[in-house]
């Protein structure tokens, strides 16, 4: 049988529906289709696939459960590697690790890994409502900072050998970013919950609302009896340009924006936690959270919505699934453009405290790309006399973030990078005995999936060193 060059479209809501709503946008693969999808794949001996999964997916073991239909069994070789499945199956970038890898892409398109992974996952979670018996207690107790996707993998896994977890998370809700940055229409919280509730079936304590580095230090909670800590506590703390301007009201870093409209419901009209509705919007960035924030910010009702980005469409780093979607709901990317100055205005007239002035509009500059640099990347270069200014009433910086300095200025002998990232080796372990690291606590804004196998190397580690 002749193999579809192109693999099957994922079926999403109407744009010019969902740009209005918080339901999710990929609607998911029918049973027949996921089969006809897993068909494609060539079941190649070396799986060149897996070489490109952070986590290690036995990527061929499910889809050959897949083309025979039988999705639980499918659903079960993913999970013995990923705690996540359901998860990753929506936000990950299979384009550029499993799907980039895989053989059939070397001359039509490769096969839908992430959509296969999200149909098995989602066809267990409406069918299998599964209760886990926790292992004997093996007498070593470990802590995690953290309760994000690299804190959720390295607590799963070491539960399923019998230790004792603790995962402290700051906010109110367990989830990290993919609770509080990701939107409910790019991966809705009841899947986020429904993982957690499984990883405290299998014996791991959650307890909110816990700072480390002001509730707790880390060498205290060593003194409470724990043997070793991890720490993925992510990367909260964010970047803003320094241009005049950023303390304007209506100025928002991406991070505060999506975790008011997350957790903190200001979709809902009587929420407690107002963020401006309506006007245009400036989103700087040209990342996923960029897309994130501009696609929420028109569903919270504004009337215009732009993406300010200072390199061309080729480098963008968004996925492009993401940056096609945004395009389709109507935002206006503005290219090769980039912010020097926010401008504001007073109204003593308005009964909130004008001191500071409101945003009014951006001041503007076009740039070009310059010659390549040593790595061959074109950096911009502005252009002389092009400035202009574009009306806005809100503007939201997405230009990343870095990890929260509490930790380390609270835990002596713990060594960063100037970014302020965690420094470990290739098994997480930091330069204080017994104490990891791993994700966006390490390395920066990253993905979800590479947070994953930072955690997962961890825990390995971790196991290696208290049960040797």
């Amino acid at each position: 049988m002749p193999i579809d060059p192109k693999k099957h479209e994922m079926p999403t809501q109407d744009p010019s529906v969902r740009a209005h709503n918080f339901s999710e946008v990929a609607l998911g693969y029918t049973a027949e289709v996921a089969v006809e999808e897993a068909k494609r794949c060539l079941a190649c001996k070396n799986s060149p696939c897996v070489s490109g999964c952070p986590v290690n997916v036995d990527i061929p073991g499910f889809i050959a459960k897949m083309k025979e239909g039988d999705f639980e069994a499918a659903y079960a070789v993913i999970r013995k590697t990923s705690s996540l499945p359901a998860v990753c199956g929506r936000v990950c970038p299979q384009e550029t690790q499993c799907e980039s890898k895989c053989t059939l892409g070397i001359r039509f398109e490769p096969v839908g890994i992430g959509r296969l992974e999200r149909f098995a996952a989602d066809h267990h979670n409406s069918r299998v409502s599964e209760r886990f018996n926790p292992p004997d207690f093996n007498g070593r107790r470990v802590a995690i900072v953290g309760s994000g996707p690299s804190g959720l993998t390295c607590a799963g896994d070491l539960a399923r050998h019998g230790f004792k977890v603790t995962v402290f998370e700051a906010l109110h809700l367990a989830g990290g970013v993919l609770v509080y940055g990701i939107p409910e229409f790019r991966l809705p919280k009841s899947i986020v919950a429904r993982e957690v509730e499984t990883l405290k079936e299998l014996g791991v304590d959650i307890e909110t609302n816990v700072v480390i580095g002001r509730t707790l230090t880390v060498d205290e909670l060593f003194e409470m009896g724990y043997e070793a800590v991890f720490i993925g506590s992510g990367a909260g703390l964010p970047n803003f340009m320094n241009i005049p301007g950023e303390g304007l009201k209506g100025v928002y870093s991406a991070n505060e924006f999506l975790t008011r409209s997350n957790l903190m419901k200001a979709y809902l009209d009587h929420s407690a936690t107002p963020i401006m509705k309506g006007g245009a919007v400036c989103v700087v960035g040209g990342g996923n959270v960029a897309m994130d924030a501009a696609r929420t910010a028109l569903r919270l009702g504004a009337d215009k919505v732009f993406i300010v980005y200072r390199r061309s469409m080729e480098e963008l780093p968004a996925r492009r699934e993401e940056v096609e979607h945004a395009i389709e709901e109507g935002v206006d990317f503005r290219l090769l453009n980039n912010p020097v100055e926010i401008l504001g205005y007073t109204n003593p007239d308005d009964p909130r405290d004008p001191k500071n002035g409101f945003v009014k509009g951006v001041r503007i500059i076009k740039m070009q790309l310059g010659e390549p640099d040593a790595s061959g990347r074109r950096s911009p270069v502005p252009i002389e006399g092009s400035e202009y200014v574009l009306d806005a009433d809100t503007v939201i910086m997405a230009i990343g973030t870095s990890p929260n300095p509490l930790i380390k200025s609270t835990t002596a002998g713990l060594e960063v990078n100037r970014k302020g990232g965690i420094i470990v080796g290739e098994d997480g372990l930091s330069s204080r005995e017994n104490v990891y690291a791993g994700g966006d606590a390490v390395t920066g804004a990253a993905t979800v999936i590479s947070a994953m196998g930072a955690g997962k190397r961890a825990a390995k580690a971790i196991m290696e060193k208290l049960l040797k």
